[in-house]
């Protein structure tokens, strides 16, 4: 892998207009290192404290080239996805199209005729909440079919995910419905599906009309990023026979369509900090395109535990108390969150590599990063940042 790496990063202010650029960043020089520390192709960074954000990118495309990354190239964010499809859903259920509390025999009864009569009573809480009693994320594909038949369902994304929909809730219950946590993109993908079939428009077009259009996000797409043939995007990289091979974009260079509301999403740093920050200024009360009673609602664990919706939720020092995060892959990218609305602070990191220690990477550049903005302050960083797992 080419150990030539270039800092590049902006500093951009979050006036309540949108983002203003502007130059100079105390990121960069932590990811320099962390990456040049790892033999990371690339990775980048944002932090958001106070209303700004600072954004800051290094390293390359694709190993084995000199093709370097820009601040605005997109990282895939995995099943940080998460949260922006519970988002959407909360959307969704102030324009009152659905309710927390509506069930699966509400929303999909007619349109699932063979789903278990054990699901029936799983609600929109339960999928996001993942206590749906759906199968382990490791084990997302319907029985007896792969990744790639999952890939193949025939229709466009809408049906695939209806069509997923009906095979996933057919089969037994993994747990019992409503009762043990078990992590799983077939909560999310369902849900996906219900705003589907309430709205009568894809997944992907709602996503664009009602979060990431009003945010701005305008770097915001779905699947491996980039154009065949081309490197105009970060390119992912896995581990093979313990050598590290570059993914070009294509068809099957990411998880299927069916599944993409639990973690297809990608995005730039700096239009993940505008999704991140709605968050933030949710938590302190604001109002912006979701009323802070529903950004309180995403926040709250509904069944006990350490899980909301799309969000782990813990406590830290640096903090000042409560933290939300989430971690997300698709083993050729990696991306985490860490968010403290007490201190109006989130760190964002990501990196276009999967598999061998690059959740070690990400988390010593959070950490760093925390003690960098964070430590001037009142309450002082504590050093380990992850000890929450099981949340990709």
């Amino acid at each position: 892998m080419s150990r030539r790496w270039l800092i590049v990063s902006v500093l951009l202010f979050l006036p309540a207009a949108g983002l203003c650029f502007g130059g100079g960043s105390r990121v960069a020089p932590a990811v320099a290192s962390v990456r040049q520390a790892y033999d990371l192709p690339a990775m980048a960074a944002a932090v958001i404290l106070d209303g700004r954000v600072q954004v800051a990118a290094t390293g390359v495309r694709k190993a084995g080239t000199d093709v370097e990354v820009t601040p605005a190239d997109q990282f895939h964010l995995g099943s940080c996805t998460k949260a922006m499809t519970a988002t959407l859903i909360a959307i969704l259920i102030e324009r009152g199209k659905l309710r927390w509390d509506a069930t699966l025999a509400e929303l999909l009864g007619e349109r699932v005729e063979e789903m278990r009569p054990a699901f029936r009573d799983v609600t929109l809480r339960h999928l996001l909440a993942h206590r749906a009693g759906l199968p382990a994320a490791n084990a997302s594909w319907p029985e007896g079919m792969s990744f790639r038949d999952v890939h193949r369902l025939p229709g466009a994304p809408m049906q695939q995910r209806l069509a997923y929909t009906r095979l996933i809730l057919r089969q037994e219950p993994v747990t019992t419905p409503g009762q043990e946590y078990l992590y799983s993109n077939a909560g999310y993908a369902i849900a996906g599906a219900i705003a589907e079939q309430v709205m009568g428009k894809p997944y992907e077009t709602l996503m664009q009309e009602m979060l990431f259009g009003p945010l701005g996000m305008d770097s915001a797409g779905f699947g491996a990023m980039g154009t065949p043939g081309k490197i105009d995007q970060p390119w992912q990289h896995r581990f093979a026979d313990g050598k590290l091979e570059p993914m070009a974009p294509g068809r099957f260079s990411d998880n299927p369509p069916a599944i993409a509301p639990g973690g297809t999403v990608h995005c730039s740093l700096g239009d993940w900090a505008k999704f991140v920050r709605l968050h933030l200024t949710g938590a302190k009360g604001a109002e912006t395109i979701l009323g802070s009673a529903s950004i309180a609602e995403l926040h709250t664990p509904d069944f006990g535990g350490q899980y909301a919706k799309g969000w782990a939720v813990t406590s830290r020092d640096w903090a000042g108390g409560k933290v939300l995060t989430h971690t997300g892959t698709n083993n050729q990218n990696y991306a985490v969150v860490w968010m403290a609305p007490k201190r109006s602070f989130a760190v964002l990191a990501a990196t276009n590599q999967g598999g061998k220690d690059v959740a070690k990477a990400c988390d010593d550049l959070c950490a760093r990063l925390v003690g960098e903005f964070l430590d001037d302050r009142d309450t002082p960083p504590s050093r380990p940042i992850a000890d929450y797992t099981n949340s990709d």
